[in-house]
């Protein structure tokens, strides 16, 4: 994987690449908006992780200009500017993402590579499938060996947020951000109780378990039959 860094913070900056490549990830650095705008469009990349707050362009303009050159490489927004607004606006902008200051290392590597994975897929599949497992995005449909499963909205999302990532650890906080749309206490048992609900649909009668809890980490929806 290849991505590029727009960070101001040469120190921050130096942080982020070096350990993004102890992860085997190559990382390039542009240390303002303008630089960071010339890299993201002359060269390409699997994901880009921009700062808010930059010298001669700021980071949504970036992420503006980059989409209307028809850019579609996913965009992670750092800031120091965490409030539900801001993250509105910076994904109104263009992000895919958004991660506030200061942020674990390990969290911001898990957002890059679930970006990553998502580069290339067609966000247009309108169903979604898993074992004998089947969502139906359109006419919010869930069935299981032929069987509908009926679910609250929440849980609807909840699945769909899963399906989505398919064999892949989802973490609680992307849980948060991406199904309840806002930041709360993340050890509130909110998603223990939805995800138990969840698990006792689509799971009940049937041979195997799919829906899985990685401990210390999140969950994963997986067909391991």
């Amino acid at each position: 994987m290849k991505i590029l860094v727009i960070e101001d913070d040469l120190e921050a900056a130096a942080y982020m690449t070096k350990a993004f490549r102890e992860a085997g990830i190559v990382a390039d650095h542009a240390s303002d908006g303008e630089s960071g705008l010339f890299m993201g469009t002359e060269n390409a990349y699997d994901v880009m992780v921009v700062d808010r707050m930059l010298p001669r362009r700021d980071g949504l303009s970036v992420i503006s200009e980059l989409r209307k050159r028809g850019i579609d490489t996913p965009v992670l927004i750092l800031s120091a500017l965490g409030q539900v607004d801001d993250r509105v606006t910076g994904l109104r902008a263009g992000g895919d993402d958004y991660l506030p200051k200061p942020y674990a290392f390990s969290e911001l590597l898990a957002r890059i590579e679930v970006l990553g994975r998502r580069k290339g897929k067609p966000e247009q599949d309108m169903v979604y499938r898993v074992g004998d497992l089947e969502l139906d995005r359109l006419s919010h449909e869930v069935k299981r060996a032929g069987k509908e499963i009926l679910l609250q909205p929440r849980e609807f999302r909840l699945l769909e947020y899963l399906m989505k990532n398919a064999g892949q650890v989802v973490t609680r906080t992307m849980l948060l951000e991406n199904v309840w749309d806002y930041h709360f206490d993340p050890q509130t048992n909110v998603i223990d109780v939805h995800v138990s609900r969840l698990r006792s649909k689509i799971e009940k009668d049937f041979d195997r378990p799919l829906l899985k809890t990685v401990r210390g980490a999140g969950y994963m929806i997986k067909d391991e039959g």
